[in-house]
């Protein structure tokens, strides 16, 4: 999984350790400016591990002289008591950066472990889990990249660079059809989605020519007389309710995708801790 780029990445670690660092961390100046420490982080629970290039870049701004050593990649599957890494350097620089690097660490491990649960879930049936748009505000590439660790997929990024068009933008152009229709004619290059909320509406978006329809809460007979009439002529993607005790009954259905909010919208941050060694 390739992470954001480092300028991105960066970014995140500025914003995070000034809104947590102010104008400095007045109890780490109660530790003697020479002092050093090594510490270890613990997994608390089974979960699997993303947020590594987070953790690194907080205790690269802070001070370079603080070392971490990895045992684990991201992607990997954690044990409930398993050291996930050790750092060694400036005991100030560590105290300092505790709490943000673990904040990225419980985060975007716990949206890789959502990930994780519902590809899981649907092994074997050929379905690929997709995210979507609702993700923590400023965190969008985290999390998209957190999915991946996971091993499921990326719906689009943003709004730039997918079309998918929904109620209210049909209501704009006037039916399915001028609104796919516009896409087309300004964004051929780009991927043309249409939401859909019955089988009528699906008929006219692959009509139309629509790449993919999101199948917004369709019920599972309609999944499936959906599948039947039109897999492989164009893409299925089901949405809408869908969690993860009922992910595997959609996927049944011979949908192509699900994509759904949970994975990145209600995050379970995993537990770690920091130990002194």
């Amino acid at each position: 999984m390739r992470p954001p780029a480092p300028q991105e990445i960066a970014n995140d670690v500025s914003r995070a350790l000034e809104e947590d660092l102010g104008s400095g961390d007045c109890t780490a100046s109660l530790v003697p400016e020479n002092k050093l420490l090594r510490t270890r982080v613990i997994c608390r629970e089974a979960a699997v591990l993303s947020g590594r290039p987070w953790f690194d870049e907080t205790f690269r701004q802070l001070d370079g002289a603080v070392v971490v050593t990895w045992r684990i990649r991201d992607g990997d599957r954690m044990k409930p008591g398993q050291e996930i890494c050790q750092l060694e350097g400036p005991a100030r620089s560590i105290l300092s950066g505790e709490r943000t690097a673990l904040n990225f660490l419980q985060t975007l491990s716990g949206t890789a472990t959502s990930a994780r649960r519902y590809a899981d879930a649907v092994a074997g049936s050929g379905v690929v889990i997709l995210d979507t748009r609702k993700t923590i505000p400023g965190l969008r590439l985290a999390q998209k990249y957190a999915v991946r660790c996971g091993g499921a997929s990326n719906h689009r990024i943003g709004l730039f660079d997918a079309i998918l068009i929904k109620e209210n933008h049909i209501s704009a152009a006037g039916s399915i059809t001028a609104a796919v229709g516009l896409a087309r004619s300004i964004h051929s290059d780009l991927l043309l989605e249409v939401e859909v909320e019955n089988l009528a509406q699906l008929e006219e978006a692959h009509r139309a020519g629509a790449q993919r329809v999101l199948l917004d809460n369709f019920s599972l007979e309609d999944l499936r007389l959906a599948a039947v009439r039109y897999k492989g002529k164009i893409g299925l993607e089901a949405s809408g309710g869908i969690s993860l005790d009922s992910v595997n009954a959609v996927a049944e259905t011979g949908v192509d995708f699900i994509s759904t909010g949970d994975i990145t919208k209600s995050v379970h941050a995993v537990d770690f801790s920091m130990r002194f060694l």
